[in-house]
């Protein structure tokens, strides 16, 4: 996604991560037929049996891992290869080992087989999965995945890292005394932080302020951040898009066009496990692209956003 939501939609974090979504009934466990060696956070090396992959869905752990396991609303951020598997024989569609930069997986919003691939999944686990067309793409399969209709699908993953739904900056307060600024209130873990708009001009330039001081690493240009936020309206104060109101922790990456310039410029050098908060005006948010009809922002808003960095990859 360019310059859209500054934070990805569903649909955004699933485009990026080629063969993960559609509908299906999950199957029941059977034996994986596929032989993977290496090391975890290496790029495994895959042995594809001969003849067409079984009709059931099969799960394997070959590292348990430790820590956090994935559930239903959690982001999983993960390096993985993905392949798909016919009777045609087999072929790889992605690979984050060969993009040099993991994939974000939102538990709850994939394909059903790998939903269940992931449930109680724990960071430094590695998991493979065999996706017959029923817990995948169904029988049409999905040409822009290069998925034809009797393909299963063939993911390795290597879990670095489960953001649950809770996750939260964490980190000294800041005080913020501007009476020309936004204020926003504290909030527990899981909950929004309200955003109080004040009744003066919106400043013309990009406005960055650092209300919870993290301990992590800086962030870099490039790096793939998890990430809570909210933005807010400068008119009006309401709150136009939310992680915390969708339930999810979600990804984007920093630095390369990718998002907001406003983003891209707050972001990069805060430090992980921080909350930040940014004024963006139209110049460096939606003016350039006249506004965004689908979230009501209009070419002249000035943005709000509440952004908590939860780990950078």
């Amino acid at each position: 996604m360019r310059r859209r939501l500054t934070a990805l939609s569903a649909a955004a974090v699933l485009a990026a991560t080629p063969a993960l979504t559609s509908c299906g009934i999950l199957g029941g466990d059977a034996d994986v037929k596929v032989k993977v060696k290496g090391a975890f956070g290496a790029r495994p090396d895959v042995n594809f049996p001969k003849g067409k992959p079984g009709k059931s869905l099969a799960i394997k752990t070959l590292e348990q891992g430790k820590g956090t396991s994935a559930h239903k609303g959690d982001l999983v951020i993960a390096d993985y290869v993905g392949y798909r598997w016919g009777a045609g024989g087999y072929k790889l569609l992605a690979s984050s080992y060969n993009a040099g930069q993991p994939g974000a997986f939102p538990a709850g919003q994939l394909v059903k087989g790998l939903d269940k691939a992931l449930d109680g999944a724990k960071p430094g686990g590695r998991v493979v999965a065999e996706i017959p067309p029923k817990d995948g793409y169904g029988d049409k399969g999905d040409a822009a995945h290069q998925v034809n209709a009797d393909d299963s699908l063939v993911y390795v993953l290597d879990v670095r890292a489960v953001y649950p739904r809770s996750s939260a900056a964490t980190g000294k307060a800041q005080p913020l005394n501007d009476a020309k600024l936004p204020t926003v209130s504290n909030a527990p873990a899981g909950v929004a932080p309200s955003i109080s708009v004040p009744k003066a001009a919106a400043p013309k330039s990009l406005q960055m302020r650092v209300l919870v001081q993290g301990q992590g690493q800086p962030v870099r240009k490039g790096q793939l951040l998890a990430l809570q936020y909210e933005g807010a309206f400068w008119r009006d104060g309401k709150i136009f898009n939310s992680s915390w109101a969708d339930g999810r922790p979600y990804a984007v990456t920093i630095g390369t066009g990718q998002v907001l310039k406003g983003w891209d410029q707050g972001l990069v050098g805060q430090k992980i496990g921080s909350r930040v908060m940014l004024v963006v005006p139209p110049s460096l948010g939606y003016g350039p692209l006249g506004g965004l009809q689908q979230a009501g922002i209009k070419k002249d808003d000035t943005l709000v956003f509440v952004v908590d960095i939860l780990g950078a990859h």
